[in-house]
């Protein structure tokens, strides 16, 4: 898995970074498989895993003994977490995934008959649908902002964004980094532009933690709510996530269930659900401690430089158009043929073609006129994975 050669005879302009020293071994994951899709689910290191089986172990000797101070234990996880991403641990709540995240979210904002709010059309699916639902329960509107796939830069999307503001947009619920696209969206920029204009904004880190640089700045990032997962890039066991709050909101966030630590606030009261399993959330910190052994500017450097390369060969070795990509980030979109992946079946057939004829794993998002194929890098893959991705997905393509 550590090849860093393309191939005989290929010509892809640049070269592969080297590997980050001391991954060997790291992960359990099957070397049969080429995994170029660690944005959806991550991949747990084996010294993570191991931290969370002796959590697991220790729970398992005395029940009792390990819930007894599990809200102390909790926070002192918060505390470290907190420290990795320039938050204050007590505006910051832990929870299992971002759409957890932004569920509590809009069940605390108070929308009103006739309110708008505001989307993009590169949003999660998950998290616009929790903003319907929302909508249709407040009588408020949802309004969607159509960001051509060709946009050149994060300036062009802001522009796109702020033109569908109008006066009743109550809330934004923006990403940072797109889930299908690739793309950035929230910039501190656009997010003053909306605040200037008494909008509500809900930033979908879900991609930050552990992948870019993220400094909370103690509150929320400059927005009222940041929600990011921990289980992707973080290195933290599924599902591990955070919920950063703006100081003006702090007592205005309803938990989604009551709980026996309801009367202690914000953290507290998001945190605790009873009986549950913490154990990811205790062992979330494992993971940015590892991220720091290896280095996490290296680590980054790395990922970034091999999914610029693997962006490269898609577009010269299968024909592919690269969508533009956000500086750092180890992921990269391109443009599948019209009439491919146009429609969800669509999405799932070429996905099982890809997983069942190449051995690879790679995210696939319908669009009209074309899908979108996303890659990511991590420190596990090789440049050789991708270059069978795109000798074989030019093949599949043409047939």
């Amino acid at each position: 898995m550590n090849d860093t050669s393309p191939g005989a005879g290929t010509a892809v302009t640049g070269l592969p970074p080297h590997s980050v020293p001391g991954v060997k071994d790291l992960f359990s994951l099957d070397p049969a498989v080429a995994h170029l899709n660690h944005g959806s689910y991550g991949a747990v290191p084996l010294p993570v895993q191991r931290a969370q089986a002796l959590l697991r172990a220790e729970l398992e000797r005395d029940p009792d003994g390990f819930f007894a101070d599990l809200p102390e234990r909790i926070g002192r996880a918060r505390v470290r977490v907190a420290a990795a991403l320039g938050g204050h641990p007590d505006r910051l709540a832990l929870l299992t995934n971002v759409t957890e995240g932004i569920a509590v979210v809009l069940d605390s904002i108070p929308f009103a008959e006739g309110d708008e709010i505001l989307v993009t059309d590169h949003g999660y699916g998950a998290v616009v649908r929790a903003v319907e639902r929302r909508a249709a329960e407040t009588g408020a509107k949802v309004c969607t902002a159509a960001i051509p796939l060709d946009t050149p830069d994060a300036d062009g999307v802001a522009e796109r964004v702020l033109a569908a503001v109008g006066e009743r947009t109550r809330a934004a619920v923006l990403d940072l980094v797109t889930s299908p696209t690739a793309r950035q969206v929230v910039t501190p920029g656009l997010l003053a532009a909306l605040a200037e204009r008494g909008v509500v904004t809900v930033v979908d880190a879900a991609h930050a933690p552990g992948h870019l640089p993220v400094d909370l700045g103690g509150a929320a990032g400059g927005a009222d709510f940041w929600v990011g997962n921990l289980h992707k890039w973080a290195f933290a066991p599924r599902a591990t996530a955070v919920l950063a709050v703006g100081g003006r909101w702090l007592r205005r966030v309803r938990p989604l269930m009551l709980s026996w630590e309801h009367d202690r606030g914000f953290p507290g009261h998001v945190e605790w659900r009873g009986t549950c399993d913490y154990t990811p959330w205790l062992a979330a910190p494992a993971g940015f401690d590892l991220l720091e052994r290896l280095g996490v500017d290296r680590v980054r450097a790395h990922n970034e430089a091999l999914a610029a390369y693997a962006g490269r060969l898609l577009a010269q070795r299968a024909g592919l158009c690269e969508l533009p990509a956000m500086p750092g980030l180890a992921m990269r979109a391109v443009r599948l043929p019209a009439g491919r992946a146009e429609t969800e079946q669509d999405v799932r057939e070429l996905r099982e073609e890809i997983r069942r004829r190449l051995d690879t794993r790679v995210a696939v998002t319908r669009w009209p006129g074309g899908g979108v194929l996303r890659i990511s890098a991590q420190v596990y893959n090789s440049a050789g994975e991708y270059l069978r991705l795109a000798e074989g997905i030019g093949e599949l393509l043409r047939t």
